[in-house]
């Protein structure tokens, strides 16, 4: 029973240690336990984590709720403010098999015994983010967003259809890599002094913001859905 013990504490000593070094606690005002035991904040973390160690001068924002045109909000998982343009990530922490098509309103997530679950396409989802964040950011040239959805290790990608190159739906193992080729790929867009315009004058509001308005966007989310 000490081995057991003395083996759970080494491996969440291991976890808080990493977890300690990275910014993500500051950015999304998560805990280390807050994040350790919710598949969702982990998984943001996660992908936060290894946005940190890509080359190149960036500054990365989690959790911001911008304006849509009809006056109420969406909330963006991870934006990354690059020099070679603005990634905009929304994850997906699904197991089992993805069944996805970019021109189709519902993606698929079968598990064992065949069971089905249906969830919004999350290449439109981020499409409507990058298209809020695009006009609460007119200086920026639209062509500069990039699309990344991101799902986890524990599913498989069986068949998914896509055409922007601009888009990219990978899972979570294959972020760095692609990303980086998209780095490699690209010219300079965006200056260190305007990085940190956006940053620090515009991105950073949107994520410190009130628990009134966390908790309308999520009324609106339930209501939109019931409607269905």
């Amino acid at each position: 029973m000490e081995l057991i013990f003395f083996l759970i504490v080494g491996f969440f000593l291991i976890k808080y240690i990493k977890f300690s070094k990275s910014e993500y606690s500051i950015r999304s005002r998560n805990s280390f336990a807050k994040t350790i035991f919710n598949k969702g904040n982990y998984g943001e973390y996660l992908n936060f984590s290894y946005l940190e160690k890509l080359p190149g001068y960036k500054k990365i924002v989690t959790n911001i709720y911008v304006k849509k045109e009809d006056g109420k909000t969406t909330e963006i998982d991870l934006v990354m403010l690059h020099e070679t343009g603005i990634y905009v990530f929304e994850s997906k922490n699904y197991s089992g098999w993805i069944f996805g098509d970019e021109k189709n309103k519902s993606w698929t997530q079968t598990l064992k015994g065949n069971n089905k679950n249906y969830f919004f396409n999350p290449i439109w989802q981020n499409s409507a983010h990058i298209r809020a964040l695009a006009n609460f950011l007119p200086e920026v040239p639209r062509t500069s967003f990039k699309s990344y959805i991101i799902f986890s290790e524990r599913c498989e990608l069986k068949k998914i259809i896509i055409e922007p190159a601009d888009v990219k739906v990978i899972k979570r193992q294959n972020l760095i890599s692609t990303i980086n080729k998209d780095i490699s790929n690209s010219t300079q867009i965006l200056t260190r002094e305007k990085i940190d315009e956006i940053y620090f004058r515009k991105l950073l509001q949107l994520s410190a913001v009130t628990d009134e308005l966390k908790l309308t966007h999520i009324e609106n989310i339930s209501k939109a859905f019931n409607k269905k």
